[in-house]
């Protein structure tokens, strides 16, 4: 396991500044792991960073806009000049929208917007990341997927996922879609990248409507960025284990 590495081990949350990205953030730090609070409100990640640090956390501010080239180029830098190197990275950070919401009532461009962040952002600092994951023994890539994007459970009548969404959960399916490719594609590497489901949560992504608190959606993501170094990649995960595509 990860945390039973003689070194500390450097993880990075994207979106870590509230939510489930905090207390993604708070229950790696408890393994005394040293974690980078993406954020991209500055002042929000830097207060975030704190309140970690005044529980005992090594959490450490990390600006962050998913959606800007030269802020995740920059926060690359400084999480190299920090530790050197990267163990563990979650993808964290994402956007509704107007979840729910109807197809045909859609605004392109605001579908646009979902993709840049929800996709494309965890392109792009995946790719900015990954020349740092790659100096880790025990690499882990975690994506913060949904039930919501399982093309399964959208053609199951009986699934309820909340009303029908045509922005944010093909956002999600898409999401999958990347994390496959990179899965195959480092299939030969330490590198493991895999996708958490973490159940209908409470947060300011759904106006606070969910039925998990935080913490709770927050364990499927600690788990698989602690998986060993047999564990499983390219797959979909939530509390009760594999989510079906």
């Amino acid at each position: 396991m990860l945390a039973d590495m003689s070194e500390q081990t450097i993880v990075l949350v994207t979106g870590a500044n509230k939510g489930i990205g905090y207390e993604i953030a708070a229950g790696l730090g408890a393994l005394g792991w040293s974690v980078g609070i993406g954020a991209r409100d500055r002042e929000r990640g830097a207060r975030a960073a704190a309140a970690l640090c005044a529980r005992g956390v090594d959490a450490f501010a990390v600006p962050l806009d998913v959606t800007d080239d030269a802020d995740v180029s920059a926060a690359a830098r400084l999480v190299e000049e920090r530790a050197g190197r990267l163990d563990v990275l979650v993808n964290n950070a994402g956007a509704a929208g107007g979840w729910p919401d109807e197809p045909t009532s859609l605004d392109p461009a605001a579908l646009l917007r979902l993709v840049d962040t929800n996709v494309v952002g965890v392109v792009r600092v995946t790719n900015a990341m990954l020349p740092l994951l790659r100096r880790s023994s025990h690499p882990r890539i975690v994506n913060q997927s949904s039930h919501v994007g399982s093309l399964t459970l959208q053609t199951d009548p009986g699934a309820d996922l909340g009303g029908i969404s045509g922005g944010y959960a093909p956002t999600k399916t898409f999401l999958n879609a990347v994390t496959v490719q990179y899965a195959a594609e480092l299939r030969s590497t330490p590198i493991l990248v895999n996708n958490a489901c973490p159940g209908y949560v409470a947060t300011d992504l759904n106006g606070c409507r969910g039925t998990r608190t935080a913490e709770e959606g927050a364990r499927v993501a600690i788990r698989l960025a602690t998986l060993p170094d047999d564990g499983p990649t390219g797959g979909l995960f939530d509390d009760e284990g594999p989510v079906p595509w």
